[in-house]
């Protein structure tokens, strides 16, 4: 049995080897786990993966592997669970969505504490409670033009918080499928030179020091050439980036594989006053982004790459990410970037001709002085471009 799911989790490009299948074996002889399918999961990541970039894929092939897993472990909200099951889908016209009031971000919050005393059921299709199906601001299922997502996933991405802890995934450096155009357009960003020991064979320099030694061989060397151009990208993750995640993964992987002197971050939908680079570790181990500011110098190329759709309150609102409280607004931390890197642009997935129906990137784009472009290859060398000037 276990045989087989060795080779599903090989098929699935994860880099397992032979010694760590014996190491779970012998785990498993040992009776180190309780007979559960979440300890086993536990225990043969933990001595299968080595690297937290593939624990994704790990999780797709142990759900494919053994069928019917959608989850391994239990989520206990604070919000009952029947509460947020959708059991209706409404309609609503243009009308009727236009006539739907704005609360505005802090009488939102103070209406949710309110409901949080005053509600003791589940309720649906209404305009009031936290429900599902309804125009409440307050549930998921339903329509508002700006309101707290609980529960359930996102549809009308207007929701200024979600009232949950999501998980994000690091995207996939090793993607090779598509990438080639990518690298093509990402190599307008290049600025040679020969640095460190001694290594590569100097053909011109050694054919000119054997004629010049009477046909002797003289044999020189020289530094590598290399790329030198130092780049830091900041990606958008999760949320409505879920949707360009095979784009992003292609870019991702593209620049990995170009630029020697790289440096990555992950945000979600804005930046904020921290970042992070595993997304698994996101709650825990973040880096402030004053250090990115001090610590990178002005020369460093930035490219910040996400959709920048999102609710306006995400931008120039304090407390208003939909994750946690920002003690300052997501465009004052836009503005510190910009104008500590001279060189900048925002890359958007997003196609554009949808671009002016979004406000939320109308100011973004503001923010980046126009330097937004997007996610083709056409847009890519034009930013390359404008970053290389």
């Amino acid at each position: 049995m276990l045989i087989d799911f060795f080779f599903t989790l090989k098929d699935a490009r994860i880099p397992v080897s032979i010694k760590e299948f014996l190491i779970l074996l012998e785990a498993m002889q040992k009776q180190v786990i309780e007979p559960s399918i979440d300890d086993f999961y536990y225990l043969s990541r933990l001595t299968l993966v080595k690297d937290e970039a593939h624990f994704d894929k790990f999780d797709q092939a142990f759900g494919s592997y053994f069928k019917g897993i959608a989850t391994l472990f239990e989520k206990h909200p604070e919000i009952p669970l029947e509460w947020l099951q959708k059991r209706l889908q409404r309609e609503l016209t243009p009308e009727q969505k236009a006539a739907l009031e704005k609360f505005g971000y802090d009488k939102l919050m103070e209406r949710l504490k309110e409901l949080f005393k005053e509600q003791h059921e589940r309720h649906e299709g209404g305009n009031k409670w936290i429900g599902t199906g309804g125009v409440s601001p307050f549930g998921n299922g339903g329509y508002n033009p700006e309101g707290v997502r609980i529960g359930g996933v996102s549809q009308q991405r207007s929701a200024v918080k979600v009232w949950e802890e999501r998980t994000y995934q690091d995207y996939d450096s090793e993607r090779e499928l598509g990438t080639r155009n990518i690298k093509v357009a990402l190599r307008r960003l290049r600025k040679f030179a020969r640095d460190g020991a001694a290594e590569e064979l100097a053909l011109d320099a050694t054919i000119r020091a054997t004629a010049h030694n009477a046909g002797f061989l003289d044999i020189k060397m020289q530094p590598e050439r290399r790329n030198n151009i130092k780049l830091m990208m900041l990606f958008d993750v999760g949320g409505s980036m879920d949707d360009h995640i095979a784009r992003t993964e292609e870019l991702f992987s593209a620049a990995k594989s170009e630029f020697k002197n790289m440096e990555f971050f992950y945000f979600h939908n804005c930046v904020y006053e921290h970042v992070w680079k595993h997304n698994r570790r996101r709650h825990a181990e973040r880096f402030p982004t004053w250090d990115l500011l001090h610590k990178y110098s002005p020369d460093t190329k930035l490219i910040l790459v996400g959709d920048a759709t999102m609710s306006p309150y995400e931008i120039v609102q304090p407390d208003g990410s939909v994750e946690f409280n920002n003690a300052e607004a997501g465009a004052v931390w836009l503005q510190r970037l910009t104008s500590s890197f001279r060189h900048y642009a925002w890359l958007n997935p997003e196609p554009e001709g949808l671009w002016q129906y979004r406000q939320s990137i109308a100011l973004i784009q503001q923010l980046m002085q126009q330097r937004m472009f997007p996610l083709t290859i056409d847009g890519m060398e034009r930013a390359m471009r404008l970053l290389s000037k």
